[in-house]
C-alpha cells in the first residue's frame, strides 16, 4: 500500500528516543521529512543523522525543553522554517513519575498537566489553522492505554492522558469536513526505555526480581509479549497517511489485545 506520504512534512514530538523515534523512523521510511524535537542535542544529532542516511525521507531536529512555554513558538517556527509548513504533527510527551493517585502531589500533577496537556494543546493550535487552510493535515496524539483501563501504580498518568480525550474528539469534529483528521494511538507495553523504567520500578516495589516482573507483565497480554517500536510505528504512520482520510476521532489502540474491554 502506497501511504501516500513521500514529501510531507512532519513534526513529531519528544522524537530523541522511544515511541517518538518509533513514529518518526517509520515516517521517514515512506518518505516524509521529519522535524525530531527532545532535550538531549547529542540524542537528537545522532537520531537525524541515522534515518536521513536510512531515507528515502529526511530528518532534522530542533533541541526544545516542553516544561518552557516559549517552546511552542520556538517548534512552530522552526518546523515552518525548515520544514516549510506541517502536514502532519504526532504529539508525544513524557510521563509523569509512577505512584497512586492517592499519595500524588498536586504540584507535581500541577506541573505535569501544563507539559503533558497544555503543550499539546498549544502546539496543535498554532499549527491547525495552515492545515485547515489547505485543507490536508493529520494529527496523532500518542497516550496511553491506561485512559481506556487505568493503570495500576500510573495514578497521574491516567488521570493527565484522559483530559486529551475529550480535547481530541472534540477537535476532530470540528475540523474533519476541512480534510484534518485528529487520532490518539494508545500504546500497551511497548518495549522502550520508558517501560523499562517501570518495570524496574515495579521490581523495587514488588521485591520481585526484574525478570519475574516482566513474565508477569507479559501474562496478562494476550499476545503473550511486548510490542515491539517498530510495530507501533506502523500504525502511527498509517494514521498520517492519504489512505487513513476517513478514520478520525478514533482511540487506536497498539497493545497487543492487553486492554480488557471491547
Amino acid at each position: 500500500m502506497d501511504l501516500g506520504l513521500k514529501d510531507k512534512r512532519a513534526l513529531v514530538m519528544s522524537s530523541s528516543r522511544g515511541l517518538g523515534l518509533a513514529c518518526a523512523t517509520a515516517l521517514v521510511a515512506e518518505g516524509a521529512h521529519v522535524l525530531l524535537t527532545g532535550r538531549s542535542e547529542d540524542a537528537l544529532k545522532a537520531a537525524a543523522a541515522d534515518l536521513t542516511a536510512k531515507g528515502p525521507g529526511k530528518a532534522d531536529y530542533v533541541v526544545a525543553d516542553l516544561t518552557d512555554a516559549s517552546t511552542v513558538e520556538t517548534l512552530a517556527s522552526t518546523a515552518e522554517e525548515v520544514l516549510g509548513g506541517v502536514d502532519i504533527l504526532v504529539n508525544n510527551t513524557g510521563g509523569p513519575p509512577p505512584g497512586r493517585m492517592a499519595d500524588a502531589d498536586l504540584s507535581v500533577m500541577a506541573a505535569q498537566f501544563d507539559v503533558m496537556v497544555m503543550r499539546v494543546a498549544e502546539i496543535t493550535a498554532r499549527l491547525l489553522p495552515a492545515m485547515r487552510e489547505r485543507g490536508w493535515g493529520r494529527i496523532v496524539t500518542i497516550a496511553s492505554s491506561g485512559v481506556i483501563q487505568p493503570i495500576p501504580n500510573l495514578g497521574l498518568s491516567n488521570a493527565l492522558r484522559s483530559a486529551l480525550v475529550g480535547w481530541s474528539k472534540s477537535l476532530a469534529n470540528d475540523v474533519a469536513a476541512d480534510g484534518v483528521t485528529v487520532n490518539m494511538l494508545l500504546p500497551g507495553r511497548i518495549h522502550t526505555a520508558r517501560v523499562d523504567q517501570l518495570d524496574e520500578a515495579a521490581s523495587k516495589r514488588t521485591g520481585k526480581t526484574l525478570e519475574e516482573t516482566r513474565a508477569a507483565s507479559r501474562a496478562t497480554i494476550p499476545a503473550g509479549r511486548y510490542g515491539a517500536p517498530e510495530e507501533f510505528g506502523a500504525v502511527a504512520a498509517f494514521l498520517c497517511s492519504a489512505p487513513a482520510s476517513y478514520v478520525t476521532g478514533g482511540l487506536i489502540r497498539c497493545d497487543g489485545g492487553a486492554i480488557k474491554s471491547v
